[in-house]
């Protein structure tokens, strides 16, 4: 695996600024609820939490495109929001953070996705969900496709971000991948299982583990087990990279030329790896964009991946510690 010179990671760093990436797919609103447990209920044996405060932020695709702009660049956010109170507050956080809120709409016939997260002493106590997983309608649909054809010309780089809660449909990716190829606009996927094999013809595809497994039938246990999978998802989607993440073991990286690359994980500590694949292909799809290789772009979102899940909660990447990061391996190997 290549490494960085700081004049190239200052190069791609500065590139970051002002780089238009849509995010299409599933928009949610992670709430938090922090308090403490000094106590369990008498009327079930399940902890009591004391509630200190509450928070909203930006999940799923948003916060793919919050970890683009805390980078330097310019989120371009497009997805699905519900005619409900929770849809206000969430097109509402997104104006607040400085996005367009053009790409934005409405669907009265479902709720706005809500993931609402109890942490007490840092410890995640229970998450509740409120959504819709039914695909949505060819109207929305189609007004998800004129946002896209009007903004297409502008935009830099292109994230499908799949959850499964119905907004990527096989159709819409079929025809937002055509759209993206036609332009010749980098297209990069994080996938779920539904329609995990209608991502064909794309940049890169970045499933985890799991997800692969279960996709392939697979047990992927070993380099070599991790390599035919590789192999096997290159071959049946046409993609032009893998980038398959491994947890606590990192990466795996296959090209269609036939290079394989594996990148051990640059994780000190794992407090909490919510939003961490969110992380990794923000990072990726962010230093593509801006003129860095396909390998370049894996080490960076790798260390990225990293940092991230030292925190607890859905945070987004700084590119000032990211930077450092980069730096400091810099300077141990040297």
């Amino acid at each position: 695996m290549q490494t960085l010179s700081k004049k190239r990671i200052d190069t791609l760093f500065k590139n970051f600024l002002g780089k238009t990436i849509a995010v299409i797919g599933d928009l949610m609103l992670d709430r938090y609820i922090w308090g403490n447990v000094t106590r369990i209920s008498p009327e079930a044996p399940v902890p009591v939490v004391d509630v200190e405060s509450e928070s909203a932020r930006l999940g799923g695709a948003a916060n793919v495109a919050n970890n683009i702009k805390s980078l330097g660049g310019n989120p371009f956010l497009v997805g699905v929001i519900g005619d409900d109170n929770s849809g206000k507050i969430l097109r509402d956080t997104i104006k607040n953070f400085g996005f367009s809120t053009d790409g934005l709409v409405k669907d009265e016939s479902r709720p706005t996705t809500v993931k609402t997260r109890v942490i007490a002493h840092e410890q995640h106590v229970v998450r509740i969900d409120r959504e819709s997983r039914q695909n949505i309608s060819g109207v929305v649909e189609e007004k998800i496709l004129f946002v896209l054809r009007r903004h297409i010309k502008s935009i830099d780089a292109i994230v499908l971000e799949d959850y499964n809660k119905g907004v990527m449909t096989e159709s819409l990716i079929e025809k937002v991948v055509s759209l993206a190829n036609t332009h010749k606009k980098i297209v990069t996927v994080d996938p779920k299982s539904k329609n995990f094999f209608s991502y064909n013809n794309i940049t890169v595809f970045k499933p985890n583990r799991k997800e692969t497994e279960e996709a392939l039938q697979l047990k992927l246990t070993t380099e070599k087990e991790t390599e035919i999978a590789g192999k096997m998802l290159l071959q049946r989607l046409h993609a032009d990279h893998i980038l398959l993440t491994r947890s606590e073991k990192g990466m795996s990286l296959f090209s269609k030329d036939g290079a394989i690359e594996h990148i051990p994980t640059k994780a000190r500590k794992v407090a909490d790896v919510s939003g961490a694949g969110d992380t990794v292909i923000s990072t990726l799809t962010l230093a593509l964009a801006s003129g860095a290789t396909i390998q370049e772009s894996a080490i960076i979102a790798n260390f990225a991946g990293g940092i991230v899940v030292g925190e607890v909660g859905v945070v987004p990447i700084s590119k000032e510690a990211l930077r450092q990061e980069l730096l400091n391996e810099l300077s141990h190997q040297s």
